[in-house]
């Protein structure tokens, strides 16, 4: 295959799931000529999770035109999809009557989602749309503290006795009036209501009708506390490979279930959360007006003008070694970058693997360890390099020399910082993706000016 063919096609891979921009367009075309039909056509197609994306990529201006010509074709789905930072926006654009409609066809959990960060007079609209049991259920739901296993989960739970067949079971579910749309298993309950066991759908559908449901039940099996913080709950998924589990009040009595897919919704949150942190960016989205951005990401900058001021503190201690030899000034950004890209690296690792739960008491120093000792080989390499770009860039050997050493101390004080840090603000209950950038930061530039323009200064004048 030529190599123009295999790029194509790499594209093509890259754009597999985006939207196609020539729809985009049609659409956009279509709801300019106020042309409903055409605007159906086009949409028909797509995914719920497709209109969420078009509706999040195009302008507020364009996106209201959209909704209201879309109107009654507006479905739940595409609102469980939304951005949270627009849902609100689209519910308000939305005519009442199907805003009611496409609320009462989600899941509790999704309805949970939804209204959870509104006003309470939002909540009251919203809910007051919802039959008396939905509405019981949802309400239920928002009684447990924000971020829980008893906000995540749904309520609408496929359960048997314990004592029941497999006939008994099936034959119970083809008479229900109602299932949910998406379940993995049936739990088993004693007659006190408590989860005992998880049957899978595809067990039951191959077993005998006469065969118990107690005695096809799943080995791993997990009851998740209602009030569990939802970041234990992705945990518990990801880690025991779990599809569903069901949650227990506080006297263990089953009150919902939660499905792989919200588990992964809150993984991937985490993981989004974390990145951003790192970079001081807080937890805002493309969709943010410009107030709000700079909101987010003004503190940050904020406590990085204070360790740029520390920096430069350490550098004014050191004038007079910097007026007489010249070449320190062209060499110290150096120093300072090459630690403070070792400390990041060091510092991802960790927060990501404190996030996973990977870096433990057990592990902690081995970690500790193996950072330092790659800091300092690094560090060892890069000191060659540098102490020759000394010798035959400025013609000094005792610059070569005094840089190389700088190099090894700040790139093995920046493998120390970047586990370090993230492990104590961990212990002290601070968020280490919120906070370690800023001090490893400080950490290797103090460090790096210091260990630099102090041997230049002892070595050089």
């Amino acid at each position: 295959m030529k190599e123009s063919d295999i790029t194509q096609a790499e594209e093509r891979q890259d754009d597999a799931y985006d939207l196609d921009r020539k729809r985009v367009a049609a659409i956009l075309f279509a709801v300019e000529r106020r042309d409903r039909a055409t605007l159906l056509d086009l949409m028909e197609p797509l995914h719920a999770a497709d209109i969420a994306d078009l509706l999040e990529q195009i302008n507020a201006y364009d996106r209201g035109r959209l909704i209201r010509l879309y109107d009654r074709e507006f479905d739940g789905e595409i609102l469980s999809e939304l951005d949270e930072s627009i849902r609100e926006e689209v519910m308000q654009i939305l005519n009442p009557a199907v805003l009611a409609e496409a609320v009462r066809d989600l899941d509790s959990d999704d309805v949970v989602d939804l209204v959870e960060d509104l006003t309470a007079s939002d909540q009251a609209a919203i809910l007051e749309v919802l039959e008396d049991a939905d509405r019981v259920a949802v309400e239920q739901s928002l009684s447990y503290p924000e971020n829980s296993a008893g906000r995540l989960m749904q309520r609408e739970v496929v359960m048997a006795p314990e004592h029941w067949t497999v006939g008994a079971a099936i034959d119970h579910m083809r008479s229900a009036d109602e299932l949910p749309e998406q379940f993995y298993h049936v739990v088993l309950v004693d007659p006190r209501m408590k989860p005992v066991g998880n049957v899978t759908l595809g067990r039951i559908m191959a077993a005998k009708r006469d065969v118990a449901l107690a005695d096809i039940t799943e080995e791993t099996f997990q009851a998740i506390p209602a009030d569990q913080d939802e970041e234990d709950v992705a945990y518990a998924f990801n880690q025991y490979h779990l599809i569903s589990a069901p949650v227990v009040d506080e006297d263990g009595r089953l009150v919902g279930v939660i499905t792989i897919d919200d588990a992964m919704v809150v993984l991937d949150e985490e993981h989004e959360e974390d990145i951003l942190r790192l970079a001081g960016v807080g937890e805002g989205s493309l969709s943010d007006r410009v107030t709000e951005t700079t909101k987010q990401r003004f503190p940050w900058l904020a406590v990085n003008l204070v360790t740029a001021i520390l920096a430069a503190l350490v550098i004014s201690l050191f004038e007079d070694t910097i007026a007489a030899f010249v070449a320190l000034a062209a060499l110290m950004p150096i120093v300072a970058s090459m630690g403070g890209n070792a400390g990041t690296q060091s510092l991802t690792v960790a927060v990501r693997a404190l996030a996973t739960r990977d870096l433990t008491g057990a592990n902690l120093w081995r970690v500790i360890r193996r950072e330092v000792l790659v800091g300092l080989v690094n560090g060892l390499i890069f000191a060659v390099i540098m102490g020759a770009v000394g010798v035959f860039w400025f013609g000094s050997l005792s610059l070569g020399l005094v840089i190389a050493a700088a190099m090894v101390i700040n790139l093995v004080v920046a493998g120390l910082a970047g586990i370090a840090i993230p492990v104590i603000l961990d212990r002290t209950g601070v968020d280490p993706a919120l906070a370690s950038g800023a001090f490893v930061t400080t950490v290797t530039d103090v460090v790096g000016f210091f260990a630099f323009l102090g041997l230049a200064a002892a070595f050089l004048i």
